[in-house]
């Protein structure tokens, strides 16, 4: 795989990493482990996404994947990678910090439109840190962590805000850098006014904070529902919120549909179209067309998306049909129906 940017670098920093025992957390997205994994004493990965933790487990690297890390045995480099979020940034820095303690040296880097220099002032409360290289549009900071965060409870770092749709009143849940963390977006308001009937097992594809899987168990509560996320920050939040209003359903880390294997009566999805800073397309489509083979015979698609997303052709190539049931000028709720085997 290419290298990102932040990792390359990093890479003109090799010496850096020789005989380090290394953590590499934040914003991951391609194989730079693989290859420090050849020049550290020890090579772990800490990562928030999925996705991502599979791949590497595949290529034999050490992964700790989840909202929270544990780890039993020292650290004393850690590569970080700007998160795109700043309050996602704060929150694995108070984090990571507490759990690896003191004197644990800080590689941090990204790109500079992800707001990476603010980490002079966010390092701050824990050591002290200095750009260290700049290059293609990114930077890298060099430090120390020398006064780790004292405590660290994931309780205190939800973000709650109550939902009331029509006769469902809802308290949801969010961790730093998930979908909605702090209010009802727009598009799945709009979803959730117009949803067809819905009955069975269903599938929320995406779940974030838990905001659609909540609300189908709330309102029909005859109803097994199923909610997923590559994010394990987003699979915390919705089995916060799912908790948070007494109801009973199951959230499990899966890749889009990668890691599903039953099938459901309806699938719904309010899907992501940015990775990090940068707009992808592939994941669902990538669900579009895989959908099929997870919907009963009669189960139905339900999906809300911006509406200048080329979308309808890929669910009529899918289902043979896909109707418009909403339209605002910025997003469309599209319905189809799986009527062949």
């Amino acid at each position: 795989m290419t290298l990102t940017a932040p990792s390359e670098i990093a890479q003109r920093h090799l010496p850096l990493f020789d005989n380090k025992h290394l953590l590499l957390a934040g914003e991951l997205e391609d194989d730079f482990v693989q290859q420090l994994s050849q020049r550290a004493a020890s090579v772990t990965v800490f990562t928030t996404h999925h996705g991502f933790a599979t791949r590497q487990k595949k290529a034999s690297i050490t992964v700790h994947a989840g909202a929270t890390l544990d780890i039993d045995h020292p650290i004393d480099l850690v590569l970080f990678y700007w998160p795109k979020a700043k309050a996602e940034a704060d929150y694995l820095l108070a984090m990571l910090t507490h759990a690896l303690g003191k004197e644990v040296d800080w590689m941090v880097v990204g790109e500079n439109r992800s707001g990476i220099k603010s980490i002079e002032k966010r390092f701050a409360p824990y050591g002290s840190i200095s750009k260290y290289d700049a290059a293609r549009r990114c930077s890298m900071y060099y430090g120390t962590c020398h006064t780790p965060a004292s405590s660290f409870s994931l309780e205190a770092w939800f973000t709650d805000y109550p939902l009331t749709l029509g006769e469902t009143s809802l308290t949801i849940r969010a961790l730093p850098g998930v979908f909605s963390q702090k209010s009802l977006d727009d598009g799945t308001e709009l979803l959730l006014h117009h949803l067809p009937s819905i009955k069975g097992n269903v599938l929320d594809v995406g779940c974030g904070a838990g905001v659609i899987g909540s609300y189908i168990l709330a309102t029909y509560p005859d109803c097994q529902v199923t909610l997923v996320d590559v994010n394990y920050l987003a699979i915390a939040s919705s089995k916060a919120t799912l908790a948070a209003n007494g109801l009973d359903g199951q959230v499990l880390p899966s890749d889009m549909l990668d890691g599903v294997e039953a099938t459901f009566n309806t699938i719904i999805s309010n899907p992501p179209f940015h990775d990090g800073l940068d707009t992808r397309y592939s994941p669902t489509e990538s669900l579009l067309r895989n959908v099929p083979s997870h919907l009963s015979k009669g189960g139905q698609l339900i999906v809300v998306a911006n509406s200048f997303l080329r979308y309808p052709p890929i669910i009529k190539d899918s289902l043979g049909q896909c109707e418009s049931i909403a339209k605002t000028r910025r997003f469309a709720v599209y319905h189809a129906y799986k009527t062949r085997e």
